[in-house]
């Protein structure tokens, strides 16, 4: 059987700088609390608040409040947060094989501009380093270099990207944890919990019995989710209210 240790978790997905869609979000985990009490909630955010969206800097402003409000909260290190971190160090490294953070497809510019640093340039981007570190608030620094790479509850796992299948939790490598994809996407077999995680963009909330992908591509213009889990149930949060989601082996 399934558990949370008692708790009622709200898993949050990737938010990538949309702060309207975060304050939301919010809004509709305070009410579903205000209809349905508990005693022990958790927030768990997994990572990827910055980047691509139009305000990165104000989504790291709102989680840092959720940080120190009354409801426990758990934040995971995304890969994008990650590069924010990285670009501060080595502003010349690219972050992948093929792209520099601040190159359009991955969106480091949208988070410049929106710390009041306009102008980013993939191929000038020790212009804008300088810039950029001086607007960066040391709490919003030391908030991403806190964010933890994994959590653990009950029957459940919490990651950004994935796991390498057969590795302990324990032992997992950070690059796994924040940038996997098919290895761990193509396994089916079940792993020692049921993992949560954001990173690979999906239409709508996916539970493969030995995963769930949260992330539902808000910045892509899709929604951003949030998944209700309490003992062996899950629900997806809406506007509307609860939906249930069910693993894909008992659906019909």
């Amino acid at each position: 059987m399934l558990n949370t240790a008692g708790r009622r978790i709200y898993a949050i997905g990737d938010i990538h700088g949309c702060i309207d869609d975060l304050t939301a979000m919010l809004t509709l985990i305070d009410l579903d609390l205000a209809a349905d009490p508990t005693s022990h909630p958790l927030l768990i955010f997994v990572g990827d608040y910055t980047d691509r969206g139009p305000n990165s800097r104000a989504v790291i402003d709102a989680l840092i409040q959720v940080q120190h409000g009354p409801i426990p909260a758990v934040f995971l290190l995304g890969n994008h947060d990650q590069m924010f971190l990285d670009y501060l160090v080595d502003p010349t490294a690219p972050a992948t094989a093929k792209y520099h953070w601040l190159e359009a497809p991955l969106g480091g510019g949208a988070t410049l501009a929106s710390y009041g640093v306009p102008g980013a340039d993939p191929m000038n981007p020790e212009a804008t380093c300088k810039a950029f570190a001086a607007a960066v608030p040391s709490g919003h620094r030391a908030f991403l270099e806190q964010a933890s790479l994994w959590f653990s509850l009950g029957s459940y796992a919490f990651v950004h990207a994935g796991i390498r299948p057969g590795v302990p939790l324990q032992q997992q490598a950070k690059q796994d944890l924040i940038w996997i994809r098919d290895p761990f996407l193509r396994h089916a077999k079940p792993h020692d919990s049921i993992v949560v995680h954001g990173h690979t963009p999906v239409r709508e909330i996916e539970h493969h019995d030995n995963r769930i992908n949260i992330d539902t591509g808000v910045v892509f213009g899709r929604r951003l989710s949030c998944l209700v889990l309490k003992g062996d149930q899950a629900w997806d949060l809406r506007p509307t209210g609860l939906v249930p989601v069910h693993p894909r082996s008992q659906q019909t």
